[in-house]
């Protein structure tokens, strides 16, 4: 994908990542809590994007809307910009660093779609810490693996080529592992249930065709 496309997508991405938090955190824990989700700028070359994380200084961004909760994964709209984006947003069951107890943010995962900019199903990772430098991530989806670029806290699949195969991937597992390194060294992984993902793509393939 382009450097444009990134440039376009990662407002959004990050826009949404933060509103999305805000309203997980103001679910109650009931059964299947539902979580945000957030667009992705992709490129097969990690041409330069804004942090995506949620620190975001700008104005009107409207609140996202709860479409549905379903197992693991909540399903989402938002319009940051004026722009209507739909996203499935999990966070991971289990989370582990080497080595032990290193601090880091929370992380999560987003499959979205961007109709103005013609994005379906882009998968994109918010670590929760700033990658390495030039280091790749890597997901895992049963015997499937995936090379993830990354930059600043945010990572995206590399060969874009390969994004509709992840995502049916996704759609047939039970979990997804995501492993990488940050910029002190320290690895992490973090295991993703796929539970209820189906269900959250279906609908927001509704919100957004």
């Amino acid at each position: 994908m382009s450097a444009f496309r990134i440039a376009a997508g990662a407002l959004p991405l990050v826009l949404t990542v933060a509103l999305a938090s805000s309203a997980f955190a103001q679910q109650a824990p009931t059964p299947a809590a539902p979580k945000p989700a957030a667009p992705k700028p992709a490129a097969p070359k990690p041409a330069p994007k804004p942090a995506a994380s949620a620190n975001v200084a700008t104005g009107g961004n409207p609140q996202p809307t709860l479409l549905g909760q379903y197992g693991d994964w909540g399903a989402y709209t938002a319009s940051p910009g004026g722009s209507k984006v739909c996203f499935a947003l999990a966070k991971p069951k289990n989370s582990k660093t080497e080595p032990p107890g290193r601090s880091r943010d929370q992380s999560y995962m987003f499959v979205s779609s961007r109709p103005a900019d013609n994005v379906k199903n882009e998968v994109s990772v918010i670590i929760g810490y700033p990658f390495k430098t030039s280091s790749d991530a890597t997901a895992e989806v049963g015997s499937a693996r995936f090379a993830m670029y990354t930059q600043n806290d945010g990572a995206w699949i590399k060969n874009v080529a390969e994004e509709a195969r992840m995502v049916d991937a996704m759609r047939k597992g039970a979990d997804l592992t995501v492993k990488g390194t940050s910029g002190r060294g320290t690895q992490s992984t973090d295991q993703y249930s796929l539970k209820g993902l189906v269900q959250a793509l279906d609908k927001i393939d509704q919100e957004c065709r």
